[in-house]
């Protein structure tokens, strides 16, 4: 099911308002208030504040359907998304959105099951039913190839976000997380707190962010000379019931972990539960760390050390990537991010 969100705030408004009234009350011509709607570049900025504020007055809220008349545009753009975790989609609507006021788009968000065997005529359907003028494509969808293959094949725009640093391969119209090199960070922090036993309970392996967030939990351990345990590395997903499995499988070896890494905060917060139901203390006899600095990390007591993952900011230059791509005005194909390492309560020195 689609749902539809309007950027503007709710008014009343007066249907007799015409861009032409707009034009007469900013001093300006109907085709430069034409101009600032569709923000075409070359227009000075203080002519676009005095037909913003013009537009604001006369409570005038430009008309869809006559822009797309005008133009071979639709003003349309698409989130499409198949992710569990809901402040990761709410801080990607918002980033989006963000832009999507200033550019004067509407925003088509649809949630989807990304394992579907007909995902991707699903997605080439919306854009044709909708008219899309383009879509922002995150996990597990940016990374379907045969998606992208479609797509490209129909010359429809995307920007996708994905985990992992840019490749040349991949160097087109992509916003990249570094997460291989933020799990890195996050996993040397507690070696250098002195642990050694450091497990890693893995989110879903659909997911690029999860393999890349191993390996850089795996390199940090190798290049400081630890042997990796093998009953210490949990399959998972990301879910906050998979990191109290995860955390209660660990709690049952003989040789306890001193350090648990969870995948993201949703496992970490999961192990924190139920280490604690079983009565450890975090972080004087286990520490515990997370991955994206979502609210589940300032929920918990004592609060997650993480990854700061700014999924808002990201959000904000995919989306102005793809308006740039759809108005073909120049500007860089690709954006990365790079988590740092958000030190709170879970973590602490480990002297044994």
């Amino acid at each position: 099911m689609s749902v539809w969100l309007i950027h503007n705030k709710i008014r009343i408004i007066n249907m007799k308002i015409t861009i032409s009234e707009v034009a007469v009350k900013a001093g300006v011509s109907i085709k430069t208030v034409s101009r600032v709607i569709n923000n075409e570049i070359g227009v000075r900025s203080a002519t676009k504040d005095k037909v913003q504020a013009a537009m604001d007055e006369l409570n005038y809220r430009p008309s869809q359907a006559a822009r797309s008349l005008a133009s071979t545009q639709s003003f349309q753009v698409g989130f499409i998304y198949d992710n569990p975790n809901a402040y990761y989609i709410i801080d990607m609507q918002n980033g989006i959105l963000n832009v999507c006021r200033k550019q004067n788009y509407e925003l088509l968000i649809h949630p989807c099951d990304a394992k579907s065997a007909n995902i991707i005529d699903e997605v080439l359907f919306l854009i044709k039913r909708s008219n899309l003028d383009g879509l922002v494509l995150t996990p597990p969808l940016s990374e379907n190839q045969q998606l992208i293959f479609e797509l490209q094949k129909r010359n429809v725009k995307f920007v996708r976000v994905i985990s992992g640093k840019g490749m040349v391969e991949d160097a087109a119209h992509c916003v990249y997380l570094n997460d291989r090199a933020a799990a890195f960070s996050v996993t040397q922090y507690l070696i250098d707190l002195g642990h050694k036993d450091i497990a890693f309970i893995c989110g879903d392996p659909e997911h690029k962010s999860s393999p890349e967030r191993f390996e850089g939990y795996q390199q940090a351990l190798r290049q400081n000379n630890i042997k990796i345990e093998p009953n210490f590395l949990i399959d998972g997903e990301y879910s906050f019931e998979s990191g109290v499995n995860g955390a209660k499988q660990l709690l049952s070896l003989k040789k306890r972990p001193t350090a648990i890494f969870g995948s993201n905060d949703e496992i970490a917060a999961g192990a924190l539960f139920a280490c604690r139901l079983d009565g450890i203390d975090i972080p004087t006899e286990i520490s515990i760390v997370g991955f994206e600095n979502s609210p589940f990390s300032r929920q918990t007591l004592p609060k997650l050390t993480t990854a700061d993952q700014p999924t808002e900011s990201v959000a904000i230059a995919a989306t102005q990537l793809l308006i740039n791509q759809i108005k073909n005005i120049p500007t860089n194909t690709v954006i990365e991010f790079n988590p740092e390492l958000l030190v709170r309560e879970s973590t602490t020195n480990f002297n044994g």
